[in-house]
């Protein structure tokens, strides 16, 4: 490998445009067309000042028009051409723009579906949401427009270089001494530059963050009363992000300034030597001056790509951050080749799932954790069987139902269904089996009915109906004013939290899953609402594995089996009466609960 392979793959990493390629390459139609146009518009370009020398020379200094009609009429041709080049060039710009912000976004956005919980537990939705709007619209003017410009700017500069000098090679080699000038004034701002933008957005990436929390939580900053912290600490991270700012202008304004003293100076010679040319050649001299002073675009151009360069790669940096993310769960090679993926699954290879789960040998730890949620966790749970896990805050009640559902997985043993050591199966096939109702229910933006289909995207009205039914939430329904197909707004706010529990349960029944897990489902819900959830789960568990794990001990009494989990461990299993009657840790936990609740309704009264 030549040292000139060498550095360019050094200056591609650098500034990340090798990341951008492959994105480019699917509109190579549309990119070599603008190329051409922008190759054909500055030799066009290069062109006309030999129209302005043969006019000087010809008809003022030799004083003649007797090809005046020909000189307009291919001028006037030449300038109609320069224009539609530039009309195709600009057209085609945004047409690559916008394509690649629309591939950029959609690939991120995609992975995103990939990636573990890990990830989002670990970065703010504002975090993620600047990656994958901010950064890629930049990317994608980067890509675009930069390569337009590119194209015209640096075969303009070669064509005019080349054209000086053949009219004064002396001349035009003093011009040119000022590009290594150039050179030495860019090693010495580029990283300077890349460290200040790297600063502004990551603050950026903190604002969206704080802002999308001053939203999300409106109701928890005014019942805490606190919206002036909240102020204050937005006003600090902005205070931050305009002395940032403008420490970044300062320094690109430098360089700029810097830059074009050196381009000026270009100028200044042409001014001091070109009056030799101009005594015997008027044309000649009014050509020269013209290349000379656009060769200053060029030159001006380069300097400020390569500042957007430096500020777009930390861009490209933070976007293929995400892109080249790994999940922490994921699938092996051959279970995808047999299974499919979430995206192309291949259904026609799946088993069918019985619903039979075991915990062998079990020590987990999350992956930003140090020390083990589960110790040598072992447990079956046959098929049809009813699990309530219960237990105090932290005692991996919860992670119990994400290693189920291979939410995480195992930092050792194994989690079996149906015999098999989940990794063998895909992550799709093993979620298509299972209900999952969380503590806080979340409902996409849509109507009621479209919030079912989630669950089964096939099934007709007599499910959804039957599924409805099932978890008594007709009476949410009939409140509404359109019923079934009126919208439940962004995140489900026009329904009570026990409303949207009671939709989201139908939900994942109507999928006819054959584990149910339900986390929590009625702790955030009134009396009423726990009641019809308790009802509607002592039918459905029917005929299906179901782990249930509760906060309210009163809801796990009809449980086949009761685990009591401490610190990772299974302390105590059995059935409710049998717990009572050990008068173990179930037993303090049940009655202290029972009190509480007792005291509580005594002191309502």
């Amino acid at each position: 490998m030549t040292d000139n392979t060498v550095n360019t793959k050094k200056r591609l990493r650098f500034f990340g445009l090798g990341k951008i390629v492959p994105y480019l390459k699917k509109y190579r139609a549309t990119v070599f067309t603008m190329i051409c146009c922008g190759l054909v518009g500055s030799a066009i370009d290069i062109i006309l000042p030999q129209f302005h020398r043969y006019a000087l020379d010809h008809f003022v200094a030799g004083g003649t028009l007797d090809t005046l009609a020909y000189f307009i009429i291919l001028y006037v041709a030449t300038v109609l051409m320069s224009a539609l080049m530039n009309y195709i060039c600009f057209t085609f710009a945004i047409r690559v723009e916008v394509s690649i912000n629309r591939d950029l976004r959609n690939d991120a956005f995609e992975h995103l579906q990939t990636l573990s919980f890990s990830y989002f537990n670990q970065n703010s939705v504002g975090y993620i949401h600047a990656r994958v709007m901010s950064d890629t619209e930049r990317v994608g003017n980067v890509a675009s427009w930069c390569l337009m410009d590119g194209v015209w700017h640096v075969s303009y500069l070669i064509g005019t270089v080349i054209t000086m000098m053949m009219i004064n090679f002396k001349l035009a080699l003093m011009i040119c001494s000022i590009v290594p000038l150039i050179a030495v004034l860019f090693s010495l701002f580029e990283g300077k530059l890349v460290k200040v933008n790297r600063e502004v957005r990551e603050i950026n990436s903190r604002i969206t963050g704080n802002f999308n929390e001053g939203i999300t939580g409106a109701k928890t900053i005014k019942s805490l009363v606190i919206e002036e912290k909240m102020e204050r600490d937005f006003t600090d991270e902005t205070l931050n992000m305009r002395k940032t700012a403008v420490k970044a202008a300062r320094i690109r304004g430098l360089f700029s300034m810097t830059m074009n003293f050196a381009s000026s100076l270009a100028l200044a010679i042409l001014l001091w030597r070109g009056g030799y040319i101009a005594k015997e050649e008027v044309g000649t001299f009014s050509a020269f001056m013209s290349y000379a002073q656009g060769m200053m675009e060029p030159v001006r151009w380069i300097i400020d790509v390569i500042s957007e360069l430096i500020t777009a790669q930390v861009n490209i940096e933070r976007l293929t951050n995400l892109i080249e993310t790994e999940p922490n769960v994921k699938d092996s090679d051959e279970v995808i080749a047999k299974y499919g993926d979430v995206f192309d699954p291949k259904r026609e290879n799946w088993e069918e799932i019985r619903g039979d789960i075991e915990f062998r040998d079990v020590t987990f730890r999350y992956p930003d954790g140090d020390e083990d949620v589960l110790e040598h966790f072992n447990l079956k749970i046959p098929f049809g069987t009813n699990v309530a896990v219960v237990g105090e805050t932290g005692a991996g009640k919860s992670t119990i139902a994400n290693l189920v559902c291979r939410f995480f997985e195992p930092t050792e043993g194994a989690v079996l269904i149906d015999g098999v050591d989940s990794r063998e199966r895909s992550q799709l096939w093993l979620h298509s089996a299972i209900g999952y109702v969380l503590q806080t229910p979340h409902l996409f933006s849509g109507t009621v009915r479209e919030n079912l289909l989630y669950g089964n995207p096939t099934a007709t009205d007599e499910d959804i109906d039957r599924a409805i039914k099932l978890v008594s939430a007709e009476g949410v329904i009939e409140k509404l004013d359109g019923g079934i197909d009126s919208d439940v707004e962004e995140g489900g706010d026009r329904l009570s939290t026990g409303e949207k529990q009671l939709i989201s349960f139908a939900r994942a029944i109507i999928a006819d899953p054959k584990i149910l897990i339900l986390d929590e489902a009625t702790a955030s819900v009134d009396t009423i609402t726990e009641q019809k959830i308790q009802s509607a789960i002592d039918e459905v568990i029917k005929g299906r594995t179901s782990i249930v794990i509760a906060h309210r001990l009163s809801t796990v009494r009809n449980a086949d089996v009761i685990l009591v989990v401490k610190d990772g461990k299974i302390i105590e299993r059995g059935r409710h009466e049998e717990l009572m009657a050990a008068k173990g840790h179930y037993y303090r936990l049940y009655t202290r609960q029972y009190e509480d609740e007792a005291t509580s309704s005594i002191l309502k009264k």
